[in-house]
């Protein structure tokens, strides 16, 4: 299972210490040109035809350490570090995808992600379905002959729901088309899906490969052809680049991922289940939950159950009443962080979603999304307990 892998992996993923003069942290080159020490070598880097740099955009040798360990971490064949999780999710769709063209995604994901078919590239002429992925039947029934992506989010943003990856993949490889995956929620601590057969993974880096709230950044990983066409056309277009110091800072947060990822699971599960048995919590979402319909799933595909999780308070009062009151927890409306985090949905990520809209993905008026943190469990239960005494 990827937790058994990782452990030793993080540490030491990017590291080249041959090539950095000996030095055992990836130095941060905080150049944006680079000189060429002929012409023709110059032309040969400048097309891509040898390696090497030479203007930041197109790649930093910071940039370059910090992709070697994303795919050492997530099983790719190449990756591209970008300047948020949203320019990863754009350059990625935009690569793929031109006019005329279809793509089927979840009806419940990330609002941002949504926002980016529904505003830009619905316009732009590419088509959209979205399913309940929970099924994946409906991925089969709704690709069309001009259908060229399948995108995935599990578990999915806020709603905790999962898709089965690999019955998914198959449908799509059949169909040859492209398939695309946030794993964001899940790091490659608990879910690998391009170890299952996905052709793409997009992260928000901002999130638990970062894990100290301190950046912004995303990475898409997979299939080279992919990615090096992302890296030489869309992004050196679109120009959403990473900066040396938050590539740098990326990779002295990876060296922590699997011992955080540990105490975000164990974290999670005990919230989750001290909140599914209050008498004021109508439900709780979470996949490491028995009570989770997705559960049997979670335990094929998932090492851990990650940290994330949402439960519903009854109303759009009570969810604001509970934000309001919370100490510990953080109201802020990011994830992954070694903080407690928590956001309620309706009025705050989810606020411009019409409200039939929102219900329909299971998005409900009390529905509160918890990033749990690294704190001690039994402090993050008590600052709940204490603001549902009050809602």
């Amino acid at each position: 299972m990827a937790e058994d892998v990782l452990y030793t992996t993080v540490v030491h993923a990017g590291e080249d210490p041959k090539a950095n003069l000996g030095s055992l942290s990836v130095p941060i080159y905080q150049s944006a040109v680079f000189t060429f020490p002929d012409a023709e070598q110059g032309a040969a880097i400048h097309e891509g035809e040898q390696p090497g740099y030479f203007y930041g955009r197109m790649g930093n040798p910071t940039q370059s350490a910090l992709e070697t360990a994303l795919c050492q971490i997530e099983g790719g064949e190449a990756a591209l570090a970008l300047a948020s999780g949203m320019a990863a999710v754009t350059t990625t769709l935009m690569t793929l995808l031109r006019s005329g063209d279809h793509i089927v995604a979840p009806e419940s994901l990330y609002a941002t992600t949504n926002a980016l078919l529904d505003q830009l590239l619905t316009p732009l002429g590419v088509s959209v379905t979205y399913v309940d992925a929970t099924d994946p039947g409906n991925y089969a029934a709704a690709i069309r002959p001009e259908t060229r992506v399948a995108y995935l989010e599990s578990p999915a943003n806020p709603t905790m729901k999962l898709v089965d990856i690999p019955a998914v993949v198959a449908i799509a490889k059949e169909r040859g088309i492209t398939t695309v995956m946030d794993n964001t929620f899940a790091t490659p601590f608990n879910q690998r899906p391009l170890t299952l057969g996905v052709d793409i993974v997009v992260h928000s880096a901002t999130k638990y490969l970062g894990g100290h709230g301190d950046l912004m950044a995303g990475a898409l990983i997979g299939k080279r052809e992919v990615v090096e066409r992302a890296r030489w056309q869309t992004n050196k277009i679109l120009g959403g680049v990473i900066g040396p110091q938050t590539a740098w800072l990326i990779l002295r947060g990876i060296k922590t991922l699997a011992l955080r990822m540990e105490r975000h699971n164990a974290n999670a599960l005990a919230v989750a289940t001290f909140l599914s048995g209050h008498p004021k919590v109508r439900a709780v979402h979470y996949p490491g939950l028995p009570s989770h319909p997705d559960y049997a799933l979670a335990c094929r595909q998932m090492a851990g159950f990650g940290g994330m999780l949402a439960f519903d308070v009854g109303g759009v009062e009570e969810g604001r009443r509970l934000v309001n009151t919370v100490r510990l927890c953080s109201l802020a409306v990011s994830l992954g962080d070694v903080s407690t985090l928590i956001q309620h949905s309706a009025s705050m990520t989810h606020a411009s979603v019409p409200r039939e809209r929102r219900l329909a993905v299971g998005i409900t008026d009390g529905l509160l999304r918890l990033s749990v943190g690294i704190e001690r469990a039994e402090d993050i239960i008590a600052d709940l307990a204490g603001a549902l005494d009050r809602v």
